[in-house]
């Protein structure tokens, strides 16, 4: 089974293991838009106004990707499309299409400022479109960052010669043979619409005049046009100008074509050659190292309450191929170092579920249970850090998940969304709205709240989609009154508003911060 395993070291009796130094919420986007996130809802390459959806994406993919330019290290993958509509080179329904699914999926799942561009849902779109017809697994980098403006007119269009197709594919990063090869797999989807280009489809009885004879993502594309049964228009097309695909793909001799034939090369080369197609970036902006499969381990981030003089911590764990026999406890210490025995205190999980992976982790064999802990944590000494220890009860040494030996850092204590007392609220005609209330600790008549509401789906009606921030200062709760040294803030947020990008308190003269905080972990069912 292809899922890769973790180096192990003997350590005063434990087998210890870490993952990506937490928090990093740009790795943990990354591993849950992957194998978790809503793309997965786009499975089995879905047909769509003649064409297929994932066709659409891959698409618009590399009409964005492509305003890059290596000679001075401008344009690329970051959104500039929503910005280039307009031109002819990006005409067709399924741009806007496109856009618009990537807007709506932004409600679906934990996308956190700044890592929630649109930019990097394009490039996750991409890698969801060649999975779901069939092709092969692209690694994925985050960390994009959306343009603000229309990028260079770079993309190549059918009516240019071949020097100028050459030419704008160096620009991009590809050589000749490269170009080729990602022309061939771009085109193994979809197709030219005629209404978009009358002067490519003649027939007007066609609406979409597809590549080749298939919608997966395979090398029809290639042994039609070998095999001289191609029905390619931008090969065989009634208007020579534009027979693009023709004169790059015998641009060496047919040699590219040839190799592309078996379809282990097609895949490979398909593969590397979109997965740089989506990595290229502008200058200054630095990707994470590709992920290609599920992190070992993958914790929650914690959430916080009080209530009746007592801390309650809830979190989660992730386990990729667990052990039937395994007993999975959460250990913590705390502030003082007075509560606590010196091995921790501690808890076993309250409930589990089987992780439902994406069509990407089923490809990849992915099996995971997630584990939730509901820790009541002495209030006086709080809580200082937390981990986990695994035990197969085999006989084999625990294997200890403790963020690389530092544990899970609590940094303070002084600051949190109170999980239990914030609620939704039901506004008749209206939908739901979130009830937010933040506890902070110490002089109330010193303190001032205020939060940055982040909404990441756009109401507007056509591109760009752009998120919202809203700025809001909370007002005293007076429902939920002082208790144990916390006063209790509040603020009413529309139901579209999922995260708070910063939440910030200055009490007694001291400010506490707390950033991104995802509002649907307190609702998972909502």
């Amino acid at each position: 089974m292809p899922i890769r395993l973790v180096l192990l070291c003997n350590f005063v009796g434990y087998a210890y293991s870490s993952t990506f130094q937490w928090p990093n919420p740009l790795l943990n986007y990354a591993d849950h838009q992957l194998y978790e996130g809503p793309l997965n809802l786009f499975r089995g390459c879905p047909a769509r106004d003649n064409t297929t959806v994932p066709a659409q994406w891959l698409r618009l993919a590399y009409h964005d990707a492509a305003t890059h330019n290596v000679d001075d290290g401008t344009g690329g993958a970051d959104a500039s499309i929503m910005y280039e509509l307009d031109r002819p080179q990006n005409i067709g329904e399924g741009m806007i299409a496109s856009l618009s699914d990537f807007n709506s999926l932004s409600s679906l799942t934990p996308m956190v400022t700044p890592y929630s561009g649109m930019a990097d849902v394009i490039a996750l779109g991409a890698i969801f479109a060649v999975v779901s017809c069939g092709g092969p697994v692209i690694p994925f980098s985050a960390g994009r960052v959306d343009a603000t403006e229309a990028g260079p007119p770079l993309v190549p269009e059918p009516q240019q010669p071949l020097a100028s197709h050459i030419e704008s594919f160096r620009r991009q990063g590809f050589s000749e043979t490269e170009m080729i090869a990602l022309v061939a797999c771009g085109h193994t989807l979809g197709g030219v619409r005629q209404a978009d280009f009358p002067l490519i489809v003649t027939n007007t009885s066609i609406d979409v005049d597809t590549f080749d004879t298939t919608p997966a993502f395979d090398t029809t594309i290639v042994s039609q046009y070998l095999q001289n049964t191609t029905q390619d228009i931008l090969v065989v097309g009634p208007n020579v100008t534009t027979r693009s695909d023709f004169r790059i793909f015998s641009s060496d001799g047919n040699a590219t074509m040839q190799s592309l034939l078996s379809p282990d090369t097609f895949t490979e080369t398909c593969g590397n050659l979109i997965q740089r197609m989506i990595n290229n970036v502008p200058n200054g902006v630095n990707l994470t190292d590709p992920i290609s499969e599920p992190f070992d381990y993958l914790v929650g981030d914690p959430l916080f309450a009080y209530q009746n003089g007592t801390f309650i911590m809830t979190t989660s764990l992730r386990v990729l191929s667990p052990s039937t026999t395994s007993t999975i406890t959460m250990l913590w210490t705390d502030r003082q170092g007075s509560f606590c025995p010196s091995t921790g205190c501690s808890i076993l999980p309250s409930s589990t579920e089987q992780v439902d992976f994406s069509i990407i982790g089923q490809i990849l064999g992915a099996t995971a249970e997630r584990y939730f802990f509901n820790a009541t944590i002495n209030a006086t000494s709080s809580i200082s850090k937390f981990w986990f220890e695994i035990n197969d009860n085999d006989g084999s040494d625990p294997v200890v998940v403790d963020n690389g030996g530092s544990g899970f850092v609590i940094e303070q204590d002084s600051l949190f969304v109170d999980s239990i007392r914030t609620q939704l609220i039901q506004v008749p005609e209206v939908g739901v709205d979130t009830k937010v209330v933040v506890a902070v600790r110490g002089n109330v008549a010193s303190t001032n709240v205020s939060v940055i509401a982040f909404e990441p789906q756009s109401s507007a009606a056509v591109p760009p989609f752009l998120p919202s921030t809203t700025s809001i200062n909370l007002q005293l709760d007076e429902s939920n009154p002082p208790e144990g040294g916390f006063t209790f803030f509040t603020t009413t947020v529309s139901g579209s508003v999922m995260y708070l990008s910063e939440i910030t308190s200055i009490a007694d003269g001291v400010t506490y911060t707390q950033e991104n905080f995802y509002l649907f972990d307190i609702f998972p069912t909502f």
